[in-house]
């Protein structure tokens, strides 16, 4: 098994898509690439930590490589804003690619290469090397799954959700639903 950290605004919608890829074994919200130590999530939320919202990713790569997992991070989200995924506003929300290893970074650097060339616009998201996981608090934790009816879960969540099923049919595990 293999961890990928991936931040690409709200963690409940990261969570959500990469909670239904097959070979992902596990997924956990978080906070990482910031200077605070053991955040909570209203830390977090003033931007003053320097972490971003993330998810930690467990994923069998002989199942699925890290180089698709990058493909669908860069699908379910806009990695052209700086610090902003839709109405989600603030470096918490950014673009962010925490590397493992090498081989992580040097496959990230040639997957915003191929993303930059697809969508002629320039990749803003952040490459570091991986530090620290914060896990978030509980409540965050299968967001989606737990209040499909909210507004966010239904009005950004879910069409996030479609789009990964519907450009990754073959991606998605035969347990999720949509």
């Amino acid at each position: 098994m293999e961890k990928a950290t991936l931040g690409g605004g709200c963690f409940w919608c990261t969570e959500a898509v990469f909670s239904r890829v097959k070979g992902v074994i596990d997924v956990r919200p978080g906070y990482s690439g910031g200077w605070v130590p053991n955040p909570t999530y209203e830390d977090v939320c003033t931007g003053l930590t320097g972490h971003a919202e993330v998810v930690q990713i467990t994923f069998d790569p002989t199942v699925i490589s890290y180089k698709e997992l990058l493909e669908i991070f860069f699908e379910i989200h806009d990695p052209t804003t700086p610090n902003r995924q839709g109405n989600d506003i603030g470096p918490q929300y950014r673009s962010i690619i925490l590397y493992h290893n090498e081989e992580q970074r040097r496959i990230a650097e040639e997957v915003i290469k191929e993303v930059e060339k697809r969508l002629g616009k320039k990749v803003v998201t952040e490459v570091k090397p991986f530090e620290a996981f914060y896990e978030a608090e509980e409540y965050h934790h299968k967001y989606f799954e737990r209040h499909p009816n909210q507004p966010y879960c239904r009005i950004v969540i879910s069409p996030k959700v479609k789009k990964f099923m519907s450009h990754f049919p073959d991606k998605v595990s035969l347990t999720a639903r949509p």
